[in-house]
């Protein structure tokens, strides 16, 4: 696909499931929550409760998402999370405990066996996304794989990443938009991507990731800056194209987080926002039936 062509109308691709949680773009929205990074037991299961109770009111699909490692941070000395050892006993007790399906990131091959043993689905983090090694790792575990289309990336080129999962003999593929580079320290989001992505992947489920979307990379200097303030503008601008899920990252205390703070969304003010997506999305998937 070129960039000259237009999307059809929504394919109806697989449905990938995940624990108790179905994605598909003509399903019901599906949320991927937590904190950017695990920072202990404790917490991570306060969010994650606090999360499903959120979720449960409001009719919808959970997994909880959060990460051991964040191995891409701008400055060397910044903290990157509480390694795999660690992290993986909380991912089994919030799984067994809450029930709730479970997705965190992989930065190399050797990490998919271990993960996958405490967690649902590998997310392959934008960066690496064309990392052919790494995406058989995962595709080799048959648990969900969640790719984020790298800032570098047209949403067409999309079909390759997708195909190297699928061609492996892993049809449980997700695919996920976090904004395009532009400029310096600066993103943006083309909402033209999601129908793209659903196209040219033969339907795999899209999700938009809003909190990554509104990061400044860089911005701070020595960190990432960000604009919580937009998330709720481009997550409803993307239900409203129709997708089958939401990527939000959430903390008690976002301007306290040690990663990602200025993008992610307040917990008091995520049952606002999911309020607000879900009307969105019956309204998008009822156009779309």
């Amino acid at each position: 696909m070129s960039n000259s062509e237009t999307p059809g109308p929504v394919v109806r691709g697989p449905i990938v499931q995940v624990g108790d949680a179905r994605f598909a773009n003509h399903l019901p929205l599906v949320l991927i929550a937590g904190p950017c990074q695990l920072e202990g037991r404790s917490h991570a299961l306060e969010i994650a409760a606090a999360l499903k109770a959120m979720t449960a009111r409001a009719g919808i699909d959970l997994v909880f998402k959060t990460s051991f490692d964040k191995a891409n941070r701008t400055s060397g000395g910044a903290a990157r999370g509480v390694g795999l050892d660690e992290a993986l006993p909380v991912f089994a007790e919030i799984r067994e405990s809450l029930g709730l399906p479970v997705l965190t990131d992989v930065h190399a091959a050797e990490q998919c066996a271990r993960a996958a043993e405490a967690v649902d689905v590998l997310q392959i983090p934008a960066f690496l996304c064309r990392q052919t090694d790494l995406l058989l790792a995962a595709a080799a575990t048959g648990r969900a794989v969640n790719i984020k289309k790298g800032q570098f990336l047209a949403p067409w080129d999309m079909r390759h990443v997708a195909a190297k999962v699928t061609q492996a003999g892993n049809p449980n593929v997700i695919v996920t938009e976090r904004g395009a580079s532009f400029g310096y320290n600066t993103l943006v989001s083309d909402m033209r991507s999601l129908p793209i992505m659903a196209q040219v992947t033969s339907g795999a489920p899209v999700v938009f990731d809003a909190t990554h979307s509104v990061q400044q990379p860089g911005g701070q200097g020595a960190s990432s800056g960000g604009q919580r303030e937009f998330v709720a503008v481009l997550a409803r601008a993307a239900v409203a194209v129709g997708v089958a899920g939401v990527f939000i990252e959430t903390h008690p205390d976002p301007d306290r987080a040690p990663s990602d703070g200025p993008n992610m969304v307040a917990l008091k003010d995520m049952p606002a926002l999911l309020d607000q997506l879900i009307a969105f999305d019956k309204l998008a998937k009822a156009r779309a039936a």
